[in-house]
């Protein structure tokens, strides 16, 4: 399961380039996206994640960085009416877990917002760092850097922030749209494949363990 492109409030035009240079391996991204989709579709999300035989781990965890990236882009949109900063004027998932937004540039200290405003500042964020060619190259045979594989965890920890706000204060209103399939299908994914990798402490998925551990002993 993909979603592509964004709707409501979300920047427009917010997908990540495909890596890609004018030789035989220009469409290895491409090719990497379509197993995943294919083996998605075999309907079992486990060992949709696992890395294939001869692939770079890095080239793996990118792809399905930016699918992630997508398909929460595609999600939060879907409720954009609904999480507005008076609705949510709090960046939470549920009432032990508050989200604090930093970024190290403008907001360089922790700072309390609404969940809209975070989630805008978390999309650009990614974004950013999937434009910048020094951290997701997009040329073949340029490597990726040393500290690839610790940004791909600071982006999907956060990002995994969204899935568990949705969960939290918007699932009623994704059920009433018929999206609760689609959220479930890309969480449980998502859950899957940051557990495959240890890439997200357990802490930081303490929001939504009961779920995790139903999804987990499948």
């Amino acid at each position: 399961m993909s979603f592509f492109g964004t709707v409501g409030g979300l920047a427009k035009n917010r997908t990540f380039k495909p890596r890609g240079a004018k030789n035989d391996n220009s469409t290895r991204a491409y090719q990497l996206k379509k197993y995943a989709e294919q083996t998605l579709g075999s309907g079992n999300l486990r060992d949709a994640v696992l890395l294939p035989e001869g692939e770079d781990l890095n080239e793996w965890l990118a792809v399905n960085t930016v699918d992630f990236f997508n398909q929460i882009n595609m999600l939060y949109g879907c409720v954009t009416e609904f999480c507005t900063p008076q609705e949510c004027p709090v960046m939470c998932a549920g009432p032990r877990f508050e989200y604090h937004w930093q970024d190290g540039v403008r907001y360089k200290k922790p700072t309390k917002m609404s969940a809209p405003e975070y989630v805008d500042n978390l999309m650009n964020w990614v974004q950013g760092m999937l434009d910048d060619e020094a951290l997701f190259p997009s040329k073949i045979g340029v490597p990726f850097p040393k500290t690839f594989p610790a940004t791909v965890k600071s982006i999907v920890r956060r990002l995994f922030r969204v899935y568990a706000h949705l969960y939290n204060h918007h699932f009623a209103q994704l059920c009433a749209l018929s999206i609760e399939a689609h959220l479930n299908t890309s969480f449980a994914h998502f859950l899957f494949f940051v557990d495959e990798f240890k890439l997200v402490e357990k802490k930081e998925l303490a929001p939504l363990a009961e779920l995790n551990a139903s999804i987990l002993s499948r």
